[in-house]
């Protein structure tokens, strides 16, 4: 299934995380607030039942997103301990 991001309640899941977050990147230490992006913790395309759980969500800022890029399972736990 491909993602839609104009689908209504992928835009109320990821405004929810932002809003969370105070629209700020949540990377330890990092206080950007442009180009947010809002990360799934557990894969959009593997957990369809968490696809818009708010505690399965992470605002990062571009750089950060990109930095985890092909190892997200390795900061899974990372992630959901700072959203707990």
């Amino acid at each position: 299934m491909t993602r839609n991001y104009q689908d209504p309640q992928y835009k109320e899941w990821r405004k929810k995380i932002y809003a969370r977050d105070n629209h700020m990147c949540q990377w330890p230490g990092c206080k950007n607030t442009k180009k947010l992006q809002a990360h799934h913790i557990y894969r959009w395309a593997d957990f369809p039942g968490l696809r818009y759980h708010p505690q399965n969500g992470i605002t990062l800022c571009k750089t950060h997103h990109d930095l985890i890029k092909n190892n997200e399972d390795d900061y899974r736990g990372f992630f959901s301990r700072l959203v707990t």
